[in-house]
């Protein structure tokens, strides 16, 4: 046990103490546990409701706490399964930790085949190795299963039909709680298998209406969605604090911040000119500012404990779920143009090869020139002066590229109102050439991969659904704010300060082995024994060309990868090829961001709103909590483009369509609609009445006696059967009807000899999701 220490406990200390107890721990035990008076429970009550506001602990049974994501000392329990040596598995009822599958522990009966699947048990739990041992200590009754879904009528009786593309059953309803077909509603399942039936708890409202499918995604993954008052309070009265004294006035400089059209916040701008400093000759100066949202949002305030909560914003088409309260996000930190804003600006300078020669950070206040979207911006400058001649490529060493000199051009019709606006851009995307050089010689990882775009009219109907275009715009603003990001981690680290990586590792052996067998199916060699960057898989890309199974490769290079996420401790950033990198453009919108924020503002005296020693302490818990709420809310964003998408499609059920298919098992095969996108399923038995061999490692079907061969990659045509809303789920059928003898146009040949159709656009690693 502990020592009974003076004070209240560190938050690493409760952890530990937690975790290590042979009893479970309460509040009682904890302050037994380390001798504390009755003046600092008060104190150790606070300490632990901001350790489960922040995510770092929560409840079990009895009022006892235990980490999160971890395994309560008691708790309740789920059957799992009971494997053929007649050994009990059991899963956590309740498991907090988003997008990692709950742990099997093994139960140990004391009377042999006592307990079956699905029955809930309380018990007592320990790690042993690298597994868990559960000791029953009570059966419990049955409880009820919740399900979000939708009631439709047939012959008079109602059925729910779940939400979850995932959940191929449908329930019969016993109570409907005064709902009415076609209302979305939340429901208890009870009874026995093949007697299950639906109680209807709560009316969520019409899942058809515009705008409903992402409140599917927000009710399903638990996303809040709702502001305290007292964070809305709090907001409104920091909203109205002045920018204080010492920032650097940087309102003379013409600053423009470059967005999506749809932005519902700007937390970024940017501004370029020459460096007139001889030592840097041919370089560039830059500012990136970022919305100062340290000074805004302080530690342990109500608007923190609620932005840590959400971990990020959730952007949706139809909505955005914001991690600040509107008055924050969307208007005081929002750098709107004309307006004096807070910023935390990033000084770089440039070498002409686009290397960081030094960076410094300033609090400061800007006056954002404009606001562009990215194609205004784009335009502008497509319709400037003609090209500048580059020295050192091109036939005859020269070659035509747009604004690439060290002179600012003149703008081509000065009386144009955009002239103005061409020699704010004219220097932007002349540093960026230089910055580009960089990127181009450490050869970060470059897959063109498709990006869906959801456009929706006032009413929140869809008009249309296509690939996101792709401009030099982006690319320009994606990689100022590499340049940020790669310098705050930098400046961090030279002052020894606590820094929140985006950590991004190599693939491992197990998925490079895989990608190798992948690989051998196109005749493509792969060698596991050498050192794998990010241009090894450019490598594979360009020695394909344009083979007609390049988007699969990309598709497959890209499965290969790693699952990014933050941490303190860095292991770089694979995909950038980055020794250091961290997230510093986005504090509206994501809380890593405002952590390495509020790190800079302590590291370099800025002012007030730094970062706290016990959070400095506890990088390591935070990181996991907000990789977590990311992968929520991606999870729910690839959730309701999904339903967007069926519903735009759900119009043309029964037509016949270009696909192209994603994957491919053993039951069937995974098809997405060309240019549009949404995954759809093809069940084998519907390919006619042969058998299919499945190959895993080549990842085919292929009929026995036609030879037919449907593979990853192959494009076809199929009919849509089936496009569910609700669920996001599409169906397809062969054109001929189901279970057509002969396979769809393409189904013989090889996947290599099947044609790409289609221009996909370029996945980021880095980009500014709006």
């Amino acid at each position: 046990m502990y020592k009974p220490k003076a004070g209240l406990p560190t938050r690493e200390q409760i952890l530990d103490f937690i975790t290590t107890s042979d009893v479970p721990a309460g509040k009682r035990e904890i302050a037994k546990g380390f001798g504390l008076s009755a003046q600092d429970k008060i104190g150790l009550k606070a300490l632990l409701k901001d350790m489960a506001d922040e995510g770092l602990i929560d409840s079990a049974p009895g009022r006892a706490f235990h980490k999160m994501g971890g395994i309560p000392k008691v708790t309740v329990l789920r059957i799992a399964d009971v494997d053929d040596g007649g050994n009990v598995w059991a899963v956590p009822e309740r498991w907090e930790a988003e997008g990692a599958p709950p742990p099997r522990l093994r139960v140990r009966e004391r009377k042999r085949g006592a307990l079956g699947v699905g029955e809930r048990i309380l018990a007592r739990t320990d790690e042993a190795g690298n597994g868990w041992i559960a000791h029953p200590m009570k059966v419990l009754a049955p409880a009820s299963e919740q399900v979000l879904g939708v009631l439709r009528e047939e012959a008079g009786r109602l059925w729910l039909t779940g939400v979850d593309k995932r959940e191929r059953r449908e329930f019969a309803v016993a109570d409907a709680g005064g709902a009415a077909p076609g209302d979305l509603v939340l429901a208890e399942l009870a009874g026995k298998p093949p007697k299950i039936a639906a109680r209807v708890v709560q009316k969520l409202g019409d899942p058809f209406a515009a705008r409903s499918f992402s409140l599917i995604a927000i009710h399903k993954l638990g996303i809040p969605d709702v502001f305290s008052q007292e964070a809305l309070d709090e907001a409104e009265r920091v909203s109205k604090l002045p920018l204080g004294e010492g920032r650097e006035d940087l309102r003379d400089l013409p600053i423009v911040a470059i967005d999506p059209e749809d932005a519902r916040d700007h937390d970024d701008a940017v501004w370029s000119e020459a460096d007139d400093d001889p030592s840097n000759a041919g370089g560039w100066k830059a500012i990136v500012a970022i919305a100062d949202v340290s000074f805004y949002v302080r530690p342990k305030s109500e608007v923190d404990r609620e932005a840590r909560r959400r971990g990020n914003s959730v952007y949706f088409p139809d909505r955005v779920v914001p991690m600040l309260p509107e008055i924050l996000s969307a208007e005081v930190c929002s750098l709107k143009e004309g307006a004096d804003r807070a910023a935390l600006a990033c000084h770089l300078r440039i070498g002409k090869d686009g290397s960081l020669k030094s960076w410094r950070f300033t609090r400061a206040v800007v006056r954002i020139v404009a606001n562009l979207a990215y194609e205004e911006a784009q335009a502008i400058i497509d319709a400037s002066s003609p090209p500048v001649l580059r020295e050192g490529s091109g036939e005859g060493g020269a070659s035509f590229d747009p604004v690439v000199s060290q002179e600012v051009l003149p703008p081509t019709h000065p009386e144009d109102e955009r002239g103005d606006m061409l020699s704010v851009l004219q220097p932007l995307w002349a540093c960026w050439h230089t910055l580009a050089k960089a990127r181009d010689a450490r050869a970060p990882l470059d897959l063109d991969l498709p990006e869906r775009r959801v456009v929706l009219d006032e009413q929140g109907r869809i008009m249309s659904v296509s690939p996101r275009e792709r401009l030099d715009a982006h690319r320009l603003i994606e990689d100022y704010m590499i340049a940020a990001n790669v310098a705050a981690a930098k400046a961090l680290e030279a002052k020894k300060a606590p820094v929140m990586y985006r950590i991004h590792e190599p693939p491992s052996r197990e998925k490079l082995a895989a990608l190798k067998e992948y690989l051998k199916t196109f005749d493509v060699p792969f060698a596991l024994g050498q050192v794998v960057r990010p241009a090894t898989f450019n490598h594979i890309i360009e020695r394909i060309g344009d083979a007609d199974f390049r988007p699969q490769v990309m598709e497959q290079i890209l499965r290969t990868q790693t699952q990014a996420y933050y941490a303190p401790g860095n292991h770089g950033h694979f995909g950038l090829s980055l020794g250091s990198y961290a997230h510093f453009t986005s504090p509206i919108r994501r809380y890593a961001d405002l952590l390495v924020h509020r790190s800079l503002v302590s590291a370099y005296g800025l002012g007030e709103g730094g970062l706290p020693a016990d959070d400095a302490a506890n990088m390591e818990s935070v990181g996991e909590i907000i990789s977590r709420l990311e992968r929520r809310a991606m999870e729910a964003e690839r959730d309701t483009t999904d339903r967007y998408v069926a519903a735009f499609l759900s119009e043309r059920v029964g037509q016949v369509m270009d696909v192209r298919i994603t994957g491919v098992t053993n039951f069937g095969f995974f098809a997405t609609v060309e240019g549009i996108g949404g995954d759809g399923l093809m069940p084998v038995r519907d390919l006619g009445g042969e058998y299919f061999r499945f190959d895993e490692g080549a990842r085919t079907l292929t009929g026995e006696h036609s030879g037919d061969v449907f593979a990853q990659g192959q494009t076809l045509e199929l009919r849509l059967a089936e496009a569910n809303p609700v669920s996001g789920a599409l169906r397809f059928e062969m054109p001929e009807g189901k279970g057509a003898a002969q396979p769809p146009r393409g189904g013989r040949k090889p996947v290599r000899e099947i044609k790409r159709r289609g221009r996909p656009t370029n996945i980021r690693h880095q980009g500014k999701r709006r």
